[in-house]
């Protein structure tokens, strides 16, 4: 071989080699044909400071009604870890996407994920304070070495009257960093059931109104953003979150060719993620595009750790951290929800990416 030829082969391997640890950072070494979704709400996940923001924040504060301390903080985030390392453990690697409702700012997402065994993990968090009078909001955490930020945003339920303020919904674009695919993330926590039907309802049909714009608009966009060419079929979306209504509300009666909701199946089979006087309501759903509905399974978590007897009613119910006033040390009224989405890697992208 010539000189010339020579170093034309050493500059180009160690390019080569100077591209590796920045493909490996996102998620290229090793591959896997799968990923997971997790959802949770986390009942009224405060840090133990008053900052004066809310009624709530004060009620959540070491010196507030429920004497919220740091310990009983940092023992909440340390339980929320164990679950989420529980969940990879049973399903064969660590959920690579969570979404988390009722938490009141970044930094309790990020003493969750930074905080405790879960930092070896790598995730990154994504959250905005919204307009909620609670100060309860939604996050969402995602692992940088499977998937690398596009954009994020919250987007505004709340209506233009001061008697109707809610949570934001978070929509966070991410590209998956083997196949370069872009995935669409909607983090919802719908108004609740406070003050009857007729009061409540329309909000949450507000809420649901929102969130299928926001779907509609990235489908109107990008109707071939799953899969480059003419064998597209459409974007990946999925919307998670506490719904506070069942899958046989009205609220959920969209197309199918438009939004699938995995919930509706296990609520069927009554199947639920709170328990409410003794049964079981499935409020904590998936809802996602065709493409991704036909190639995943929702489950709801039964995490041995996470329940207790139900001793009004049979059965068991969600450990939740308080009982009324009563500091009893779990972590969540809601059972966690997961999604298990199987990829198609042969859209791989090599490392020169498209």
């Amino acid at each position: 071989m010539a000189t010339g030829g020579k170093y034309a082969v050493i500059i180009v391997l160690s390019w080569l080699l100077f591209l590796l640890p920045s493909v490996c950072a996102c998620g290229r070494c090793p591959g896997n044909d799968s990923l997971l979704v997790m959802f949770w709400n986390l009942e009224n996940f405060f840090d133990w400071r008053d900052s004066g923001t809310s009624g709530s924040d004060r009620e959540f504060s070491s010196f507030g009604e429920r004497h919220w301390t740091k310990g009983r903080f940092y023992a909440k985030c340390n339980a929320a870890a164990k679950a989420i390392l529980w969940t990879g453990s049973k399903y064969g690697r660590m959920p690579d996407v969570v979404g988390v409702a009722e938490v009141e700012n970044r930094f309790v997402v990020n003493s969750l994920v930074k905080s405790t065994a879960l930092r070896k993990y790598g995730y990154e968090t994504v959250h905005y304070d919204s307009p909620d009078r609670r100060g309860i909001d939604v996050a969402l955490a995602y692992r940088k070495s499977v998937f690398e930020k596009v954009l994020s945003r919250p987007v505004r339920v709340s209506g233009d009257s001061s008697a109707f303020v809610t949570r934001d919904i978070l929509h966070v674009a991410l590209k998956h960093c083997q196949t370069g695919v872009t995935w669409h993330f909607l983090v919802n926590h719908h108004p609740s059931k406070y003050g009857g039907a007729l009061v409540s309802g329309p909000r949450r049909r507000k809420a649901m109104d929102v969130m299928l714009s926001v779907c509609d608009s990235i489908c109107s966009a990008h109707p071939d953003a799953g899969l480059p060419g003419p064998d597209g079929d459409g974007p990946r979306i999925v919307c998670m979150g506490d719904f506070n209504d069942t899958p046989d509300s009205p609220l959920f009666g969209f197309d199918a060719s438009f939004l699938v909701n995995k919930a509706e199946c296990l609520h069927q089979k009554g199947e639920g993620t709170i328990r409410y006087e003794g049964k079981r309501e499935m409020i904590d759903m998936f809802i996602v595009s065709p493409h991704v509905a036909e190639n995943s399974e929702m489950i709801v978590l039964k995490i041995p750790f996470l329940t207790v007897p139900d001793n009004a009613h049979s059965g068991e119910k969600p450990f939740r951290t308080y009982s009324g006033p009563k500091y009893i040390g779990g972590v969540s009224d809601h059972c966690p929800i997961l999604l298990k989405i199987k990829i198609d890697l042969s859209m791989d992208i090599g490392i020169f990416g498209r």
